[in-house]
């Protein structure tokens, strides 16, 4: 994969292929040599972005030399590698300082590219061909590194606890709901209690009424408002409690009762 350039007295004679090759020594002679290899340029290139950071910025070119422009690949660049390079580095100090410091790692292919265009424009001239241009690394000072993570990182920790907060609203409307609900439950279920008591009452009433001669609905109510009484303080006496009691204290609410609801 080289080629060799031959000169007959300091004149460019003919290239030469790989293999076994005769020249009239010491008229002729091979002067230099040519990879066709595919090479690679790493070029390292410090500039300034839109909003003045600093950064290194590593560019890789593959290259090779076109075998059918040997010629001007030999004579014409005494320094091929320096030649790219200037070229990157024209390119990316006028296309980075354009660019912002997010901006310009969102736009790396972008940048590759007009790299390899405008190179491939130019070597080609001078019998080199621009395989590919890769941004490797864009680098900015490592302070500005630690401030673009603590950004992020108090960014995210925002965006943490605004979740965090919806997921607590939800949960206390969640609660609040399951809550009112079993509040509505409840009533519906005392409700009914207090239906079946007052059908319970009706139909002890009636059947009292008709059972015991001589006797009016007042009597059966002060009956059983004395037996709900005596209940209520059996479950009051057994939390050891000493309450003042007196047989009047039923008719004293009967009639208390009543004056209310009149």
């Amino acid at each position: 994969q080289e080629v060799g350039i031959v000169e007959d007295l300091g004149q460019f004679k003919r290239l030469l292929s790989p293999g076994l090759t005769v020249i009239a020594w010491p008229c002729s002679s091979v002067v230099g040599t040519l990879s066709l290899r595919i090479q690679q340029l790493d070029v390292y290139c410090e500039t300034k972005t839109k909003d003045n950071v600093f950064v290194q910025v590593a560019v890789a070119v593959q290259y090779r030399v076109l075998t059918e422009s040997a010629y001007e690949a030999f004579y014409r660049l005494t320094d091929p590698r320096g030649q790219i390079q200037s070229y990157v580095f024209d390119v990316i100090r006028s296309t980075i300082p354009k660019l912002e410091l997010d901006e310009s790692f969102s736009s790396k292919e972008d940048i590759a590219s007009d790299v390899k265009q405008s190179l491939t424009e130019v070597m080609r001239e001078y019998g080199y061909e621009i395989l590919n241009s890769l941004v490797t690394d864009i680098a900015p000072d490592s302070k500005v590194k630690a401030s673009m993570n603590e950004i992020n990182a108090s960014r995210r920790l925002k965006e943490a606890a605004s979740h965090k907060a919806e997921a607590d609203k939800t949960k206390q409307v969640k609660a609040a709901e399951a809550e009112a609900e079993a509040r509505y439950l409840s009533g519906l279920g005392v409700a009914r209690q207090r239906k079946a008591i007052i059908s319970g009452l009706q139909s002890s009433v009636s059947e009292f009424s008709q059972k015991v001669p001589n006797t009016k609905p007042k009597d059966v109510m002060d009956i059983l408002l004395l037996s709900q009484y005596f209940d209520t303080l059996s479950t009051v006496g057994a939390n050891n409690l000493f309450l003042e009691h007196d047989p009047s204290t039923v008719a004293k609410l009967q009639s208390a009762v009543g004056a209310s609801f009149s």
